[in-house]
């Protein structure tokens, strides 16, 4: 595909888009749309590159492998050659779109290093609930995001360690109890061997979706990084509760990836309109949560247009509200496990308020899975399934622009 197939492509975005927006928003700016455009032949040449690129060759370890966006988000740039879940329903989503032959169910702490292929690089997005506000923050010691040790126990095991590894969370790993948690992580790294640096990416700059994430790359340290993977202080994916973090850990690196350009897409841009909305007792108790404040903000709005906020059920102040946001991003998709309760949408259209749960397909969405990403089950499982996963474009940034780096720079396993 050409820049001339792009751009006109992009042209006709921009049209689609000033008809989409003027449901809620004025047209954009010219100088908007020429960002828009120049991300689509950004995002067009590298799906190329990857396409055309080298078959997958880079061999990786999936622990904690959930619901398969990692792998889905990895495709092009590494191969699952093994991966672990103890869930049944998650499971079965993984396996409904990898390859069935390399999932394992079942206990981490049943699993032996010994066991496992060699790979180049072995991921785990370890359990969050000890590390989330919303699940009490018990710790990285505590019962479920203590089973972190467990990985380190595997990689332990195994013959030869991968070159490069990475674990995942919430931020609250590095912020909470001021980074103890992320520090004692940190030194067990750095105590087998590898050289360490922590980032945060937020899912909102590819998806309609606020969801900020620690992603933690070690490599070892007889790997030489190349320079322009690193950098020598904080940028855009080190805030301050990293910065604050890393102060005296020893073996610190400074990971260093480009910033994307705006996204293309907003909330509205991924809501299936025809899907069912609540009955009509669930709409009155919906509707009666809302603020007065948000109630207004709704109220202005025309009644020609149509407009979408997300809303969680949050008690403030001894009572139970819904809470709005209006710039049309989602809240972060969560579990029951996470402690906090499934995402509502209230459309406003020909001038009444409605409201429905969001549905799976747009979780799916949230997450930047595509629409062919099966989702077996019922309701919550698939919900369940995407609010406890990594966002897929994300997964994809990381490795295109420092994991098959990182890997390559050292060679094959």
């Amino acid at each position: 595909m050409d820049d001339a197939t792009v751009l006109s492509i992009g042209d006709s975005f921009c049209k689609d888009y000033n008809t989409q927006m003027s449901f809620y928003m004025p047209e954009p700016a010219a100088e908007v749309k020429q960002v828009f455009r120049k991300k689509l032949v950004s995002e067009a040449s590298a799906m190329q590159n990857i396409e055309e690129g080298a078959p997958e060759s880079q061999e990786f370890l999936e622990f904690f492998a959930g619901s398969g966006l990692v792998a889905e988000g990895l495709k092009g740039f590494f191969k699952a050659v093994w991966a672990n879940d103890i869930c049944e329903k998650k499971a079965d989503v993984y396996t409904a779109n990898h390859d069935s032959n390399i999932f394992h169910r079942g206990s981490i702490a049943d699993v032996r290093g010994s066991d496992l292929p060699p790979a180049n690089m072995a991921w785990a997005s370890f359990p969050c609930q000890d590390l989330s506000l919303a699940g009490l923050a018990g710790g990285i010691h505590a019962s479920r995001s203590g089973l972190v040790w467990e990985w380190l126990r595997i990689i332990d095991e195994m013959p030869k360690r991968p070159s490069v590894l990475v674990a995942e969370n919430v931020i609250g790993l590095v912020s909470g109890h001021e980074g103890r948690h992320y520090k004692a992580l940190h030194n067990a790294l750095v105590e087998r061997g590898y050289r360490v640096g922590s980032i945060v990416l937020d899912a909102k700059h590819w998806v309609p979706q606020s969801r900020p994430r620690v992603f933690i790359v070690a490599v070892r340290s007889d790997i030489n990084v190349l320079s322009d993977l690193v950098t020598t202080g904080p940028t855009w994916l080190h805030p301050k509760s990293v910065q604050k973090a890393a102060q005296g850990l020893s073996d610190w690196i400074w990971w260093k990836l480009p910033e994307p350009l705006p996204r293309l897409k907003g909330l509205s841009d991924i809501i299936e309109w025809d899907a069912p909305f609540a009955d009509e007792s669930a709409e009155r108790r919906n509707l009666a949560l809302i603020s007065e404040k948000h109630r207004k903000v709704l109220e202005a709005i025309p009644d020609s247009n149509v407009f979408v906020a997300p809303g969680y059920r949050r008690t403030r102040y001894g009572k139970q509200v819904l809470e709005l946001r209006f710039d049309d991003l989602a809240g972060c998709l969560r579990t029951p496990e996470g402690g906090s309760s499934r995402q509502v949408v209230v459309i406003k259209k020909d001038g009444l308020l409605r409201t429905r749960l969001i549905t799976t397909r747009e979780a799916a969405r949230l997450m930047g899975a595509p629409d062919s990403y099966v989702l077996p089950g019922s309701y919550n499982d698939g919900y369940k399934a995407m609010g406890d996963a990594v966002a897929v474009p994300v997964a994809q940034w990381l490795a295109k622009f420092l994991l098959l780096p990182l890997v390559r720079s050292h060679g094959e396993c």
